[in-house]
């Protein structure tokens, strides 16, 4: 109840929007991706590259991957790099779409290459979100979900001794959005290495199933065909089994 009542009184002297302080800090980080994609773009051969763009339906998504398809081989560390700092990018800044990104891993790089990628970035960019919303997030958590936060930080008090089983229970299932437990847990005290260990192993599931999807690509009809039935019971189950000894304790 103590902690509950001094997030409630953080909350009431928060500041939105952000400091000078705060914004040159945001704005650096984006500046370092910027530079980074620069880079990359620079070490690439001379084309018309007007299709690459952040995808946000399948289509944009298909035409990305059959441009990207020819260049893969030939430019593979560049693809990749490309990919890591893109995908990493959009995790620590919030940005919708790494849906995308994770299906056009599975079908530029096939089920084993495209898991290990997209787990290596998504935890990467949630790590950066992390480390971002411990500096400058407080104020934008309390403005765009107070009623999320005091939910997140009564269930986190309740399950100290057993926060690692409770954090791959939200990471495996659909309980809270991914991007609001990257920016809440600094927030509620959540020590990074079980932030780090919940999120590196709690994203296999939703990725391999996301990746492997990507491999046919063109049968897609919307997002949604991604998670049937099946699969969210089964990531359900996962997230079940892991929680049940907090729920013994």
């Amino acid at each position: 109840m103590e902690k509950r009542g001094e997030i409630a009184c953080n909350n009431s002297g928060s500041k939105f929007p952000l400091t000078f302080w705060e914004v040159a800090i945001a704005s650096s980080v984006v500046l370092s991706f910027l530079l980074g994609l620069l880079c990359v773009y620079l070490t690439m051969p001379a084309s018309d590259y007007s299709f690459l763009k952040l995808p946000r339906t399948l289509e944009d998504l298909q035409i990305l991957r059959d441009h990207l398809e020819s260049y893969t081989s030939d430019y593979t560390i560049q693809v990749l790099v490309g990919y890591c700092l893109v995908y990493i990018f959009m995790q620590t800044l919030m940005i919708p779409g790494t849906v995308f990104m994770s299906l056009l891993a599975g079908a530029l790089f096939g089920v084993l290459k495209g898991v290990v990628l997209v787990v290596f970035t998504a935890t990467a960019g949630a790590s950066s979100c992390y480390f971002l919303s411990k500096l400058i997030g407080r104020p934008l958590v309390f403005s765009l979900w107070p009623d999320k936060l005091d939910f997140f930080q009564a269930q986190v008090a309740k399950r100290r001794n057993r926060l690692l089983n409770y954090m791959l229970f939200l990471r495996v299932t659909p309980t809270l959005p991914n991007t609001f437990i990257n920016v809440a847990s600094p927030i509620v005290d959540i020590p990074f290495r079980i932030f780090f260990l919940a999120t590196f192993i709690g994203l296999i599931p939703a990725a391999y199933v996301t990746v492997r999807a990507g491999l046919a690509l063109g049968e897609l009809r919307s997002v949604g065909d991604l998670y049937d039935f099946q699969s969210i019971a089964t990531m359900f189950l996962i997230g079940i089994i892991t929680v049940t000894p907090t729920l013994m304790s």
